[in-house]
């Protein structure tokens, strides 16, 4: 990987696990705009930021080197090497096809706050509705940052109501994002203090939240706390293991849990990303209408 500056921002060169396309719409995130294939508006960490990418350019604009090196390279996780965990995975025949496929994706590390409220309004949502959402609360309570808006902090969040959430189109998550915000403005549950807890308290913790099942927090974990061991299983995810790893056969999210962690261990995160990429974009056993098993 070569990091250089130049007078439009930030070029990285010599990279070859990054697909600005697949890291941000492999469901991992929501505050992005496609602009055009391979350039892309993303609202983050307090920054407002482009990336295009050009084969095997990738310019980052605005963006300096200050701003590269201490926000941007932790983001996406640049200082991991996803060549060594895609070659390990591949030891499994359907991660070596997930991973080939999604061969760009990489695990973003989000701010934890915005990730909870993000992932409550997911839930049983579509992804444009979601961006919305989260984008009509940004604009509501969020600073003004050039052509957007900034996602509110938890201090300029905390005192708004049902109601006012409800004009944002949140629908019935509006209970569960006021419940988040009263413990954690509360003291209840601290996001900083999950950060030097065990993976198994801090989702114990994040399930308090009213509307935070295992699914959301394994997500919260997964992509703002760095738990790469976490196995976040929604629809695609359960039907995809059902369809390559249980023959097909209904099988409980516990059961998936535990074949992920015993065969996976600590990379069962990146497994699932490459997998959740992969059954939906090529929508892998959707419906009654089953694929035949290859």
């Amino acid at each position: 990987m070569k990091i250089t500056e130049t007078n439009k921002g930030i070029l990285l060169t010599e990279q070859n696990s990054f697909n600005i396309g697949q890291i941000l719409e492999c469901g991992q995130c929501f505050r992005f705009e496609r602009i055009e294939e391979g350039h892309y508006k993303i609202t983050a960490k307090n920054r407002v930021l482009y990336i295009k990418q050009d084969g095997d350019g990738i310019l980052f604009y605005p963006c300096n080197k200050e701003d590269f090196e201490n926000i941007w390279y932790n983001y996406f996780d640049l200082g991991t090497d996803y060549s060594e965990i895609k070659a390990v995975l591949s030891a499994d025949r359907v991660l070596k096809e997930a991973a080939a496929f999604g061969s760009g994706i990489r695990l973003l590390n989000q701010e934890p706050f915005e990730c909870l409220i993000s992932f409550i309004i997911s839930q049983n949502n579509r992804i444009p509705m979601i961006q919305k959402v989260i984008g009509n609360i940004s604009e509501r309570w969020g600073e003004k940052a050039g052509d957007d808006f900034l996602f509110p902090t938890l201090e300029r969040l905390k005192d708004s109501d049902g109601i006012s959430l409800m004009e944002c189109k949140t629908g019935f998550r509006h209970k569960y994002i006021t419940d988040c915000l009263e413990r954690l403005s509360g003291g209840e549950i601290s996001l900083e203090a999950l950060k030097n807890t065990d993976t198994v308290t801090a989702k114990k913790e994040l399930m308090k939240i009213k509307g935070v099942g295992s699914k959301v927090a394994d997500c919260v974990l997964l992509f703002s706390f760095g738990r790469r061991e976490v196995f976040p299983t929604d629809v695609w995810i359960k039907r995809v293991m059902e369809y390559f790893y249980f023959d097909g056969k209904e099988t409980p999210i516990k059961e998936i849990h535990s074949f992920a962690y015993e065969k996976w261990g600590s990379l069962a995160g990146y497994a699932q990303q490459y997998l959740f990429y992969y059954a939906r974009t090529l929508q892998i056993n959707a419906g009654k209408n089953k694929q035949k098993r290859k």
